[in-house]
């Protein structure tokens, strides 16, 4: 493995944990900011959103929903990645593949996987797509309802 790749690799996983840590503090305009200008966010439902102002604007209602006090219990949100997978690896495209669970303050939220196309610009690397499948959720899901 050459050094430019490792380079990529590591940064790949930065932006992977910047936009978990970001979602999870409710700061959307940091977690969209993972994200090229025109990068696309794709839903299993088959919402798709173009542009960091899209998904700005829609995953605040979800953040708000998560942050919510709910049953007397203060809100707190915590996305944890696994098993990261590098599918194709370039100068040009990282492709990855990673499971996802989110829990809340009650436990388990959602869970499902990711499939990332990763760009460069500058020194870092951005999401140019990110589909997420929800696989499942709990009967009481905050996010994923």
């Amino acid at each position: 493995m050459e050094t430019w790749e490792l380079v990529a690799r590591e940064r790949v996983r930065d932006t992977l944990a910047a936009y978990t840590h970001a979602g999870d503090r409710g700061r959307i305009e940091d977690l969209a900011a993972t994200f090229t200008e025109d990068g696309v966010l794709e839903l299993r439902s088959g919402e798709t959103l173009a542009g960091r102002e899209a998904i700005t604007a829609m995953l605040s209602g979800v953040a708000e929903r998560g942050s919510a006090p709910s049953r007397g219990v203060p809100g707190i949100i915590r996305h944890f990645v696994a098993n990261v997978r590098f599918e194709e690896v370039t100068p040009e495209r990282v492709r990855t593949a990673a499971y996802f669970l989110v829990m809340n303050a009650h436990g388990p939220d959602h869970w499902g996987r990711y499939r990332d196309t990763l760009v460069p610009v500058g020194d870092r690397w951005l999401f140019e797509h990110r589909f997420v499948s929800t696989d499942g959720m709990a009967a009481d899901s905050v996010m994923a309802s």
